[in-house]
């Protein structure tokens, strides 16, 4: 096992251990923003019959030819059909029907000309009105014809597509009311550390509240999985074994917080190492350098540092995207840009460093990303008012002002093509 792995060799590691869960049925409602498991099909033509596009007066082509505001074409409304209604009947030479949007095109039409452009000669435009159409129309003319969208027995969503809003809305036109899904993983949070207590209770003397458990529980409902906070465990290596494989057995991925570095009382690595097996250790990242993660009964579990940003960051990195896969996303990575860096920025460790940042807009439409003043890794605040992380190379070269670097939008989907 290396001692110091990069990024991009632990992002590939966990993801090498996690795959797509078995597929669970859900109401359509229900499977927007999620993941198709298999072909959708409709069971009618869409649209099942061909229908006006907009308002206006359903008509033969043939009859408007020649139209002209000299030489105008009058025609007699003799009949009105509304959507949800029909028309059957004929359209003598010298007549037309008017028609809504969405109304079936009665079948001895052929085209309908848009209320806007045609005039009153005698009444109101409704049937028993007269009225005057200047100009020739199109064959087919604002008409939606019937199947333009989808054949019946078609697929109209296939498997690994992300179903969105207007496509829940799709699919319910074409009689899908049930949708096979990925399921969503559930995520095992657990926070270590005897100084813990609840958020409920005011800390004494040596204790803090247990922010991390909810910070990473937000995270992974953001990613799409459902999370179970679970109780603090104590700083022992006995509590945490307990712990972790108790998990394991109910959970499909196990997260931890503290205890992840070298002192007397981290015991994340022993944990996994003496219960499962162990794959990694060390991150070359910051703030997170110290990133645990194995196998115990077949259950990935990861373990993150204590100090809030570090884990923050570990989890957004690393964890994040093997949720995503889990649920059958193929965009596993979020979006990011170049920008300009507002200030100079001085770099004293050689890891890559991901720094808290805030992403605008000059006047010029460029991307400015400025650096928050505080990088301590054990602020949230920080990242509250964050939307990017700005990444600072391997090495030990700073940034001057002006300088571009890669920035990783934090407040956009990895769906979102930039």
């Amino acid at each position: 096992m290396p001692e110091m792995i990069s990024v991009e060799q632990a992002r590939d590691l966990v993801l090498s251990h996690v795959s797509q869960l078995p597929a669970e049925t859900v109401p359509v409602l229900d499977a927007a923003g999620r993941v198709a498991a298999t072909d959708l099909q409709s069971d009618i033509d869409i649209s099942p019959f061909a229908h006006s596009a907009m308002d206006g007066f359903a008509v033969r082509a043939a009859q408007l030819e020649g139209a002209s505001p000299e030489t105008p074409v009058e025609l007699d409304v003799i009949a009105e059909v509304a959507a949800g209604d029909t028309f059957d009947g004929e359209i003598p030479d010298g007549a037309c029907v008017r028609i809504m949007t969405g109304a079936p095109l009665p079948a001895a039409a052929d085209s309908v000309v848009k209320y806007e452009i045609v005039r009153n000669v005698e009444g109101d435009g409704r049937p028993g009105s007269r009225v005057a159409f200047d100009a020739p129309v199109k064959l087919r003319n604002n008409v939606r014809e019937a199947g333009e969208e989808a054949r019946a027995g078609e697929a109209v969503v296939h498997a690994g597509e992300v179903i969105n809003a207007a496509g829940v809305g799709f699919l319910a036109s074409c009689g899908v009311s049930e949708v096979p899904v990925p399921r969503r993983p559930r995520v095992a949070i657990i926070s270590i550390g005897s100084e813990l207590v609840p958020p409920t209770e005011v800390p004494t003397a040596g204790k803090i509240r247990n922010s991390n458990g909810y910070a990473l529980s937000a995270s992974a409902r953001a990613a799409g999985a459902i999370p179970t906070l679970l109780p603090i465990v104590e700083d022992s290596l006995e509590a945490l074994k307990a712990a972790v494989v108790a998990a394991t057995a109910e959970y499909d991925f196990v997260v931890t917080s503290g205890g992840a570095s070298n002192g007397d009382f981290d015991f994340i690595k022993p944990c996994v190492e003496q219960t499962g097996q162990l794959f990694m250790t060390l991150v070359n990242m910051r703030p997170g350098k110290a990133q645990t993660f194995g196998l115990v009964n077949g259950t990935p579990v990861f373990g993150l540092p204590g100090n809030p940003a570090a884990a923050y960051c570990g989890f957004e990195m690393l964890i994040r995207p093997a949720l995503r896969k889990m649920q059958g996303y193929t965009n596993l990575a979020r979006p990011r840009v170049m920008a300009r860096l507002s200030r100079d920025t001085k770099k004293k460790d050689p890891r890559r460093i991901y720094l808290r940042a805030t992403l605008t807009k000059d006047a010029d439409g460029a991307y400015v990303v400025e650096p928050a003043k505080n990088q301590s890794s054990g602020l949230f605040g920080v990242i509250q008012r964050s939307n990017c992380l700005a990444i600072m190379p391997e090495g030990f070269e700073g940034r001057t002002a002006g300088s571009e670097i890669e920035c990783i939008l934090l407040d956009v989907s990895e769906d979102v093509a930039i």
